[in-house]
């Protein structure tokens, strides 16, 4: 897997992803909620599938 997620991107995803599982764990918004692990494993893992697929990348490129 190539990356495809700058650093800035990779951070919003983790932090939005583990506030979305806090607010389903404190009952506040559900089970929806928990999609909130498919954006923190693409910000770890520093992959997104869709990106890939629409020919998008935030990486900054090595030259």
């Amino acid at each position: 897997m190539k990356s495809n997620l700058g650093t800035l991107d990779r951070g919003l995803r983790i932090a939005v992803g583990l506030v979305l599982i806090g607010l389903s764990l404190s009952g506040v918004i559900g089970l929806w909620g928990w999609i909130g692990l498919v954006a923190v494993a693409t910000g770890l893992f520093s992959f997104c599938p869709a990106y890939r697929l629409l020919g998008i990348s935030t990486c900054k490129i090595k030259q």
